[in-house]
């Protein structure tokens, strides 16, 4: 009521607001006084204290699901059975107790538990960072709503621009989940063939025979062989003459198998007693024979080598035929030139 001199205040919900100008006059007029110790007190006690306590705790967190990564990859290792592989074995047991079976499970599971670990520490680590830092952003007073925005588009830009780099990341881990393959098994991909000497998330690193190295992207592999997984099978298919008496064949195939797994030498690298499977094929030029022998793995090739120079030799002895492709060569002789009489 202006005539009662009465002044009635207008409720704070319907107070004008203040100009922009009015609020840059207000922001200009604000000066910092560094030279002020209770602008330090205040600096100190505020966003710098939060931010040292966030990364305390950070680096807390972090360690504490590192050592709870660790006791669970321990605890998987430490139930491992790693009883040493038997060479021979009674009636009634079971041959994968023979070939050590559950000891080279026991070890490939160690290794690749190791592998997860490593890799899920790393991805624990990254996530811990990353919270911390946003919080730390926080505290200084960005405005984080942009930010998250903006890093939402740009993943999604990354996602589409890499997405090669997302499968091969994908398929590693996978990879390493499966067991498909680990370091220093002898596997092919995909026609690419060599001992692996490293595995990554990304890529594949092979060494072939030959001592050329490959790299393999885990994208791009659509199948795996692996020739040395738990154990090996040494198979040998030998050829002999049709008129050669099968059955002696086999019987010495099959002793000189048997004289190589009692050798002290190769004890250690053969699982179980060597079998002789028989006539495998009927050939244009000779009847093959097969013999098998199961192996450690990646020794199945050096069993080979050594078992057929044992039969050739045998065979040599025996007069056995180890028939091979043969081919007649006529050579014709141009004819001189004529010499007349005188």
């Amino acid at each position: 009521m202006v005539n009662g001199n009465v002044l009635t205040s207008l409720p704070a919900a319907e107070s004008p607001s203040p100009a922009p100008s009015d609020v840059l006059e207000n922001l200009e007029g604000i000066e910092i006084d560094v030279t002020d110790p209770q602008w330090w007190v205040d600096l100190a006690t505020g966003p710098v204290l939060r931010s040292v306590v966030i990364i305390v705790g950070a680096l807390v967190v972090r360690f504490v699901v590192k050592k709870i990564i660790d006791g669970f990859v321990k605890g998987l290792t430490a139930t491992a059975d790693f009883t040493p592989p038997r060479l021979s074995a009674g009636p009634d047991e079971p041959a994968r107790e023979v070939a050590g079976e559950d000891f080279l499970h026991a070890e490939r599971r160690m290794n690749r538990t190791a592998t997860l670990g490593q890799l899920f520490k790393n991805v624990a680590s990254a996530v811990i960072l990353a919270i911390a830092g946003l919080m730390i952003l926080a505290e200084w007073g960005f405005n984080l709503a942009p930010l998250i925005a903006g890093a939402g588009i740009a993943g999604v830009a990354f996602g589409f621009g890499a997405q090669s780099l997302v499968s091969d990341f994908l398929s590693g881990v996978f990879m390493l989940l499966e067991d498909q393959y680990g370091v220093g098994d002898i596997i092919d991909l995909d026609g690419t063939s060599g001992t692996v000497e490293d595995v990554q998330l990304r890529v594949t690193r092979l060494r072939s025979v030959d001592g050329v190295v490959w790299w393999v992207r885990n994208g791009e592999i659509t199948r795996v062989g692996n020739m040395s997984q738990n154990w090996s099978r040494a198979v040998l298919d030998v050829g002999v003459a049709y008129d050669a008496d099968i059955a002696q064949v086999r019987s010495l195939m099959g002793d000189e198998a048997h004289k190589l797994f009692q050798e002290q030498e190769w004890e250690s690298v053969l699982l179980e007693e060597p079998e002789v499977w028989g006539v495998e094929s009927l050939g244009n030029d000779s009847v093959v024979v097969r013999l098998v022998l199961k192996t450690h793995p990646g020794e199945q090739w050096r069993v080979a080598r050594e078992l057929r120079e044992r039969i050739k030799a045998r065979f040599d002895a025996e007069g056995i035929e180890i028939p091979f492709p043969q081919r007649t060569v006529w050579v014709r002789q141009p004819e001189g030139p004529r010499v007349l009489p005188a």
